[in-house]
């Protein structure tokens, strides 16, 4: 079977690995889904997301010097992986609301050493 860039098809995985996962497109013929092509999350644990002999939708992104890479993500047609994709609004919210809590644990800090709990001011007379 032949294959070209930008095209999608099935494949079945047959090696994971740390940096990402092998897929069988064709007896013979398999290409690479790097770990950054997994999902539209960020993907600590391929695991999470993959198993051995799983059946998969993949996107063909490049063929060169006899290497397919491919991806997973791409190839879906409204997000990636097993995980549903994040509205914008969404992963800004999350933004915002980790950001309050760094300040206010940051503040909560500082004003323990502005009063003398801590730090130099200690030393002064």
């Amino acid at each position: 079977m032949s294959f070209t860039a930008g095209q999608i098809v099935e494949g079945k995985v047959t090696g994971i690995t740390n940096f990402g996962a092998f897929v069988e497109l064709a007896p013979g013929t398999t290409g690479l889904v790097h770990i950054s092509e997994v999902a539209d999350v960020y993907v600590k644990d391929i695991n999470d997301y993959l198993k051995m002999n799983d059946s998969v939708r993949v996107k063909i992104l490049s063929i060169k010097d006899g290497k397919i890479g491919l991806s997973i993500r791409q190839a879906q047609p409204g997000g990636g992986g097993r995980h549903t994709q994040q509205s914008f609004e969404d992963k800004l919210s999350k933004f915002l609301k980790d950001s309050d809590e760094r300040q206010a644990a940051l503040r909560k800090n500082w004003e323990g050493k502005r009063r003398g709990k801590g730090g130099f001011s200690q030393f002064r007379g």
